[in-house]
């Protein structure tokens, strides 16, 4: 079993920047690949990037491109997307994800899941 629990979610102002961070215990993290989804309520969780299990391959939702950056570091068993440039559609609980495969993460299938963190963008 892996835990996951996200974190930094926030309040902020349309232009502005937040990290978010997810915390994995239980399983060594390295043995994953990770992801960060989002929803909005009504709606099915989308993808907005994920990361390869070394952290040499990444990839990102056109919405996100130029603005967001996965990264991970192994040793500290910990996922983070930073954003940038934010915008009110950007509002969204965003989900950490893991799983053993990044294709799965994209579709929404992760083994792993955290409870979510909050992010609200003002205009």
């Amino acid at each position: 079993q892996v835990q996951l629990v996200e974190s930094g979610g926030r309040l902020v102002q349309a232009g502005g920047s937040l990290r978010l961070s997810c915390v994995a215990s239980g399983r060594t993290l390295s043995n994953y690949a990770m992801g960060w989804l989002r929803r909005t309520p009504g709606k099915e969780p989308e993808i907005v990037a994920t990361i390869s299990r070394s952290g040499s391959v990444t990839d990102y939702a056109d919405f996100v491109k130029g603005r967001f950056t996965i990264s991970r570091d192994n040793a500290k068993n910990t996922v983070y997307l930073q954003m940038n440039a934010l915008n009110p559609e950007d509002t969204a609980v965003y989900y950490c994800a893991a799983d053993g495969s990044r294709q799965d993460i994209s579709a929404g299938r992760a083994d792993y899941w955290g409870q979510g963190t909050q992010v609200t963008v003002s205009s």
